[in-house]
């Protein structure tokens, strides 16, 4: 999610936070993050890290029991990573989430990665496929940067 939008969750400010935060963490374990990313099941990554060996990440952001509850998707996201994170809030009752996936817990400043998941490679097809949209993406939002009324591609 973009830093400098507004979530529709009940709780903007922790998601906000919680997502600085993890994305700090993720950069400062050598991961080059994107935000937002798309793909190709017409979900939504909220935050889509790239490992320097090639590794995907994806961490789903969770401000509070509500907003875990009634966001259920989680499984759809397994088949686009290496690796499943969930990143909440000091304050989120940790045992809600499941075992099989990774878990980090953030603030506005950092996180810390208190469960690592299993790793389960992305196929090396749809390893380049994600690869190649994670860099065109990048490269467009940087693009929109010197030219922000050209167009509207992501």
């Amino acid at each position: 999610m973009s830093l400098t939008s507004v979530p529709r969750q009940a709780r903007p400010e922790i998601t906000l936070a919680v997502c600085r935060g993890a994305c700090r963490m993720m950069r400062q374990s050598g991961h080059t993050v994107l935000l937002e990313m798309p793909l190709p099941d017409g979900r939504r990554a909220d935050i889509f890290a790239l490992g320097r060996g090639g590794e995907i990440v994806i961490v789903e952001v969770k401000s509070s029991v509500e907003d875990w509850r009634v966001d259920a998707k989680w499984p759809d996201y397994l088949d686009w990573c290496d690796q499943l994170y969930v990143a909440v809030p000091v304050d989120f009752p940790q045992p809600l989430i499941p075992g099989e996936i990774g878990l980090i817990v953030a603030d506005a400043y950092g996180g810390e990665v208190l469960r690592v998941p299993a790793r389960r490679p992305v196929v090396a097809a749809r390893r380049k496929s994600l690869l190649i949209d994670c860099a065109r993406l990048a490269s467009e939002r940087l693009a929109r940067l010197d030219d922000p009324d050209f167009g509207d591609f992501a």
